[in-house]
């Protein structure tokens, strides 16, 4: 083993903690500090995390232990702290989205380039075995040629369970951009890239409550649609439809459905890393379950940190600007009521192996 790869997390929110639950099952990864607009939240997780150091986000950005910045903090903020990261010679992995628009994150991208850095991007939930086993079925044939793929994710609002849920209102927010890229980057990874898109965007109320918290009963101000659907055009001929809302209650729709010439496969829910994968074959009856044959097992929300430092790299940033620039074009063509071409690609990622934990835990620092 050599010396663990140090990373610094900015923003302190819900989701870090689960980054942090992933990185201590890793003796390869070490949280060397973690930063938050409120010190008292950084000084609170810190004594959680042996070793790691509570610091001023300006702090953390310099300090010279830290390779790799986690930025979880708001859409709106993506850009700014990747390029301070950069700036400092730091490689960065962002939360969804990239940024809140495809020119702000090619120059994040640019940014990376120059200083020659690495740039990775959530969702990394794709690299787990739910979705990486169904790719592996594509792959192997076993539903012929991919013709089409379907995918839906629908909700009444996150207003109904976050205590501060501004920002999913906001711009970077939306069921497309705070759902939608765990839809996307799956049909990426399983159909390819996209080349052309269709979408149709709607607002359904102007306002949304606060439905829980200190803040419940607040009105908070909705910028964004919040149902969306979409037409995706695979560079490699399937044809994907997505639908992402804030305003439907519930859907018996799978997650992702993905259709070839001789079979169907349901895809489990990309929000999620495991989950059963099913087959339906021409000529048989029925579906039944595929075991797991690929994919990081049992990972978490972080595991795109380890795949980069294990010099993978699948949840690279151009995958990242190829997903923002599919989602940014779906509510352009909806705006202008026109196709849009998609002006980014990206190689398809490469498969996953079935690894399991005790293999991509310990990758050798």
């Amino acid at each position: 083993m050599g010396s663990p790869h140090t990373v610094g997390i900015v923003g302190l929110g819900v989701i870090s903690a689960q980054y942090l639950d992933l990185f201590a099952l890793s003796p390869s990864i070490r949280v060397a500090a973690v930063a938050d607009l409120r010190f008292d939240r950084a000084v609170e997780v810190a004594a959680t995390v042996p070793g790691a150091r509570a610091l001023s986000v300006d702090e953390l950005l310099a300090d010279p232990d830290v390779q790799t910045v986690v930025n979880l903090t708001v859409p709106a903020a993506h850009a700014q702290v990747a390029h301070a990261a950069i700036a400092a010679g730091k490689s960065v992995h962002g939360e969804k989205p990239l940024a809140l628009d495809v020119a702000e994150g090619r120059a994040v991208l640019d940014a990376a380039a120059a200083a020659s850095v690495q740039v990775t991007g959530a969702p990394d939930t794709v690299l787990g075995t739910g979705i990486q086993t169904a790719r592996r079925l594509v792959d192997d044939g076993a539903i012929g040629r991919p013709v089409a793929a379907s995918a839906t994710w629908v909700s009444p609002g996150h207003e109904l369970w976050h205590p501060a849920p501004g920002f999913y209102y906001a711009p970077g927010g939306g069921p497309l951009f705070d759902m939608g890229p765990y839809y996307v980057t799956s049909l990426i990874h399983l159909l390819g890239p996209v080349v052309a898109v269709t979408g149709a965007a709607r607002r359904a109320r102007a306002a949304r409550t606060i439905a829980t918290g200190p803040r419940a009963g607040e009105r908070i101000e909705v910028e964004v649609d919040t149902h969306v659907s979409g037409l995706l055009e695979h560079a490699g001929g399937a044809v994907s439809t997505i639908v992402t809302s804030f305003d439907a209650v519930a859907t018996l729709a799978p997650p992702i459905e993905v259709h070839g010439e001789s079979g169907s496969i349901a895809v489990p829910d990309p929000n999620m890393f495991d989950g059963e994968v099913r087959l339906a074959s021409l000529g048989q009856e029925g579906w039944r379950t595929v075991a797991a044959s690929a994919g990081y097992e049992g990972s978490g929300r972080g595991i795109a940190v380890i795949d980069a430092a294990r010099g993978e790299g699948r949840a690279s940033g151009a995958l990242a600007l190829h997903v923002l620039d599919v989602m940014e074009s779906l509510l352009r063509s909806s705006a202008e009521g026109r196709r849009i071409t998609i002006g980014t690609t990206v190689e398809r990622p490469p498969l996953v192996p079935f690894t399991p934990a005790s293999e991509w835990a310990r990758f050798g620092g």
